[in-house]
């Protein structure tokens, strides 16, 4: 097989010997793979690469944070206002109403399309108090037994902070370490703010992170995902692991309010949690879609992680499409590759920088703690995704065509490539 291939997807160790990256940080090679693992990779001379018309690939790309459990639910719970507010509550008026079938036909439906779309590993935010946990846990516990083999699913018990300073939540921590979940909760505004809620949030994000320790789970808290109040959430946090110097793997979610520092208060809360070895996922779907809304005004400033001052400061940053088409954001689709096209202007990322991809790929690898990188090199999987683009400009100019390579069997395309049944055929 015949293709080009983002610099940083390629063992660093195959530097020279004739593989060599184009102005768009592209090497032209060929991959041979066997029994769904690659076997050999040589470059492609410079005369062969400039004339043939090769397709632009990547490895399967990370989805480091999704809703599953509410997934697919805006049609009978939509939120007409694109408020938070408002998605809180048709979020709560669709949570008691779930049940195991809804949730599984939910997962069952998002997992085919990411796998389809190009996604080989996502992480998933689970509602764990109340009358849907239950229905919730025990429908996603079941898909990814029954993915396991094709797409690695992690789960996180999202419950208030105050639930994990009790018996009921010492007893959620322990199912959900005897299920290999992480934990996780909501920190800092728009859910309440003041000292005596930031001493409430320190009280029992000490209790998390206690939890967490004790049963070796990871935890990923969803912070300051607001417009208001900039990086407090994310301040306490990193303060409170630098010095409890916990041995915790830890995720912040969002980090929104934080891009609206001052530039020198930003790049110093970036050090922290660099220092705190604390990840950070940015959200730009939902975050854009919710957050600086005004009415009847064009927001004119948008809470975003502030990328490229983490990504400076040496954490770990990853981007992830968070909700799929339900109360807090109508839009979306599990396509890894359409969040690349969206986040290049949006977030001003170039692809063709190492740092411009690796939020969707090894960057994202990291965050989730995955066995394989995504780079390519002797012995990796055969998994690829080739996309009906030879350039990064024709990736960005319209949606590509692509074909997905998975341990050496090329998918069929996802539903969205099929003729839509509500068009007419042709002839």
């Amino acid at each position: 097989m015949e293709l080009r291939l983002p610099r940083g997807l390629l063992d660093p160790r195959l530097g020279g010997a004739g593989f060599r990256a184009d102005a768009d940080g592209l090497v032209s090679l060929r991959i041979a793979f066997e029994a769904g693992r690659i076997t050999a990779i040589s470059p492609l001379p410079a005369q062969t690469a400039t004339a043939a018309n090769l397709p632009l690939a990547l490895t399967p790309l990370v989805e480091p944070h999704a809703h599953l459990d509410k997934a697919f639910s805006a049609a009978a719970f939509p939120n007409r206002a694109g408020t938070m507010a408002a998605a809180l509550a048709a979020n709560q008026r669709e949570y008691v109403q779930r049940s195991v079938e809804q949730v599984a036909e939910r997962a069952e439906r998002a997992l085919e399309r990411a796998w389809r779309n190009g996604v080989r590993a996502i992480r998933s935010h689970i509602d764990s108090v109340g009358v849907g946990a239950e229905p919730s846990w025990e429908a996603l516990l079941a898909a990814r037994e029954r993915w396991r083999e094709r797409l690695e699913l992690q789960l996180v018990a999202l419950a208030p902070m105050a639930h994990w300073l009790t018996a009921e939540g010492q007893s959620l921590a322990r199912r959900v370490a005897a299920g290999q979940g992480l934990l996780g909760g909501v920190i800092g505004p728009p859910y309440g703010q003041g000292a005596a809620r930031r001493s409430a949030d320190r009280e029992a994000l000490l209790a998390l992170l206690d939890l967490a320790e004790r049963h070796g789970c990871g935890v990923d808290l969803h912070v300051d995902e607001a417009d208001s109040c900039p990086g407090e959430g994310v301040a306490m946090v990193a303060q409170l692991v630098l010095e409890q110097r916990r041995a915790v793997a830890i995720t912040c979610s969002h980090a929104s309010s934080m891009a609206l520092l001052p530039q020198r208060n930003c790049d110093r809360l970036a050090d922290w949690l660099a220092a705190a070895n604390i990840a950070v996922v940015a959200l730009p779907t939902t975050n854009f879609w919710l957050l600086g809304r005004r009415p009847g005004r064009t927001p004119w400033r948008r809470p975003l992680a502030p990328i490229r001052s983490l990504q400076q400061a040496g954490v770990r940053l990853a981007i992830g499409g968070d909700n799929v088409q339900d109360p807090w954001y109508p839009g979306g689709d599990f396509d890894p590759i359409e969040l690349l096209r969206w986040s290049a202007p949006l977030c001003q990322l170039m692809p063709w920088q190492r740092l411009g991809l690796a939020p969707f790929s090894t960057a994202a690898a990291a965050v989730l703690e995955l066995a394989w990188d995504g780079v390519v090199r002797l012995g990796a999987p055969a998994d690829l995704v080739l996309l009906g683009a030879g350039s990064w400009g024709e990736l960005l100019a319209r949606p590509p065509q692509r074909r997905v390579l998975r341990q050496g069997v090329w998918l069929p395309p996802p539903e969205a490539e099929l003729p839509s049944p509500l068009l007419p055929p042709h002839g």
